[in-house]
């Protein structure tokens, strides 16, 4: 199998050499190409025809959006790969970039203290990203790599339709938030159900993209708060670096509930401790769905939500980013369907029509646009 070649880009001759150097010590990947900014870019890519790109931001002449654009203008669907800063300034500019057509992201290695913690922290994050967009294997060493999968347990036997869902839960991963971006907005004000959403993000660009949903969307978006009730028609982001789960009361009443305990599937926040949560409290009446993604974060999770009753819905592999997550709990016999992008939101509404709140949530006002 042919090296994956990848092409470097940033104004910075610091992080040039430290991403060229990490990346061209993996046997699976060549560097053909550096350009210092996005202009020289798009001049050198006919030319090097990378397999992938890595992007910096913030460049002089031509930015890591501007260049984004520019590239999917000409029809290129190489993949691209962001430098971000955990900043608020960052996190908005990394959501734009990947609004534009980016397709993921890791931290700008300047921001970690030393060289050496710098080429760690490229290593880490950025290889195993490299190669799953490109459909490589990626090995357990990364931060989002899968740990071995368990023997899944079987799933259990489909004799008729599942538990009427009395709560939506939500996973994604790598493309996560484009693929949001399109289910969310397309689901109406009044959904019958509370929904809760684990997207792997750090802190700050959670809170970012809860605004930005939120904004695009007829449903109220917002990053979740610990010990807040759950009602029809709002969605609770998990805050980065947090697991969101449901918590019940002995009076029935349901909660958000935030925890820091430690990472699963190498996450934090986490699919599975959110949808195993989602089961116990509402008896398994879940509608699960699965997004593209890294790993197999939620394939636990659609176990227990299918042997408990409820239904699960992932997306197909055609429009995953990468079909990590969705395509572990399809072929692991989880998913009740395996369906397109475009299809997610109509078959969501469709499994929740005539979805009747338990008693908890309809004493409470429905969510909606504040």
């Amino acid at each position: 199998m042919n090296p994956i070649k990848v092409m470097v880009v940033d104004d910075s001759v610091v992080v040039r050499k430290i991403v060229t150097d990490v990346l061209s010590a993996d046997p699976d990947i060549d560097v053909v190409g550096t350009a210092v900014n996005g202009k020289v870019a798009l001049g050198k890519l006919e030319q090097l025809k990378p397999d992938l790109i890595t992007m910096d931001i913030e460049m002089p002449e031509m930015n890591g959006i501007e260049a984004v654009r520019a590239i999917r203008g000409l029809r290129s669907r190489v993949p691209i790969i962001m430098f971000s800063t955990l900043t608020e300034r960052g996190a908005t500019a990394t959501l734009d970039a990947l609004s534009a057509g980016a397709n993921d992201y890791v931290t700008k290695p300047a921001n970690v203290g030393s060289v050496a913690q710098s080429m760690e922290s490229v290593r880490e994050q950025l290889i195993p990203k490299i190669k799953a967009l490109l459909g490589r294997p990626v090995t357990p060493r990364s931060g989002y790599a899968a740990p071995p999968p368990p023997k899944p347990k079987p799933a259990a036997p489909r004799t008729g339709p599942g538990k009427k869902p009395a709560v939506l839960v939500i996973g994604s991963s790598t493309g996560g938030p484009e693929a949001l971006a399109r289910v969310i907005p397309a689901l109406p004000a009044n959904l019958p159900v509370p929904i809760l959403l684990t997207q792997h993000m750090p802190p700050v660009f959670t809170r970012q993209f809860a605004q930005r949903l939120d904004r695009l969307s007829a449903l109220r978006v917002v990053e979740a708060v610990d010990g807040t009730p759950l009602v029809p028609g709002t969605v609770h982001l998990a805050p980065g670096d947090h697991h969101l789960v449901v918590r019940a009361n002995a009076r029935s009443a349901f909660t958000t509930s935030l925890n820091q305990n430690p990472p699963e599937n190498f996450c934090r926040p986490a699919v599975d401790p959110l949808f195993r949560s989602a089961v116990a409290a509402y008896d398994g009446a879940v509608l699960g769905v699965v997004l593209t993604g890294m790993g197999a974060d939620g394939r636990n999770g659609c176990g227990e939500i299918r042997n408990a009753g409820g239904t699960v819905i992932v997306q197909d592999q055609s429009t995953s980013v990468v079909w990590g997550m969705p395509g572990a709990v399809a072929q692991a016999g989880y998913a009740d369907e395996v369906l397109p992008l475009d299809r997610i939101a109509e078959t969501i509404q469709r499994h929740l029509s005539g979805a009747v709140p338990l008693a908890s949530a309809t004493t409470m006002a429905v969510g909606g646009r504040r």
